[in-house]
């Protein structure tokens, strides 16, 4: 699912916003630096989440909140859509049958959109490029089979198989072929970097409130970046020294400081 630029940032600051990012609770849009983005235009995507059900709303049935009472919550997907559209933990945390799942290609150059289409799908599926045409992935093919069933397979230009190395190779060999962790970490890297350039202290005004939301958009960026290049593989299977997990942990630490500083802020409504 993709969301225009615009509504992702408000999908993220309603993630960050929250106690935990595991756990999106009720918020009042209109208190603090929510308040202040909202007034910096948010406003105008809330229908637009709403409608795509990245968002629930409601209003408290006390009015405690006046005029400025909207109160929202991040649907599951909506939490999931905020992260980059996979839960890291849940994703490291998951077993694995031991089994490598390949899918193998040969389409003649003629038919190269259709190839770089089929590329690209596996790469954002998660899927390692191992060697000319055949790229691996250690989860099940559910929805490719789903996909594929009824359809009319040559198995000259495609398939699908499962295997296990069979001359010695280790899976941390195959791992090392098929996705290139050096870049990955080099990303986390610049994402942990990012975190550590977080203005400090409380926002005080608007020129705080505005350098707080250029670091954060830059934050974003930074981990959308890294975690797009990460398979997230299995715990078993990540190789030594991966970055992932050191910036998800210290994603959370940090944002959880964020919030809090981001509530030093202040802003008041202005009167009706």
């Amino acid at each position: 699912m993709k969301t225009k630029i615009k509504t992702q940032e408000l999908l993220y600051f309603l993630l960050w916003s929250c106690e935990q990012l595991s756990r999106p609770t009720f918020r009042n849009v209109s208190e603090s630096f929510e308040a202040w983005a909202y007034r910096n235009g948010f406003h105008r995507q809330l229908a637009e989440l709403e409608r795509l059900e990245l968002v629930e709303s409601q209003r408290p049935a006390d009015g405690r909140f006046g005029n400025y009472d909207r109160v929202l919550r991040l649907t599951e997907p909506g939490r999931l859509e905020a992260l980059g559209g996979r839960d890291p933990e849940v994703c490291w945390k998951r077993s694995w049958d031991g089994q490598w799942r390949l899918a193998l290609f040969d389409l003649p150059v003629a038919r190269s959109t259709e190839r770089d289409r089929l590329r690209r799908y596996l790469r954002h599926r998660g899927f390692g490029y191992l060697q000319n045409s055949v790229w691996i992935s250690p989860g099940p093919l559910e929805k490719e089979n789903e996909t594929l069933t009824g359809c009319r397979i040559n198995v000259e230009s495609f398939i699908l198989l499962e295997a296990r190395p069979s001359a010695g190779e280790t899976d941390q060999d195959l791992v090392a072929g098929a996705w290139d962790f050096e870049e990955i970490n080099a990303s986390y890297a610049m994402h942990l970097e990012t975190l550590a350039a977080r203005p400090v202290g409380q926002l005080h005004n608007e020129s705080d409130a505005r350098a707080f939301y250029v670091w954060a958009g830059k934050e974003r960026t930074a981990w959308l970046t890294a975690v797009s290049q990460d398979p997230l593989l299995p715990e078993r299977l990540l190789p030594e020294h991966y970055l992932g997990r050191q910036a998800w942990f210290s994603r959370k630490n940090t944002l959880a400081q964020a919030a809090e500083q981001a509530n030093s802020f202040r802003w008041s409504a202005p009167d009706k």
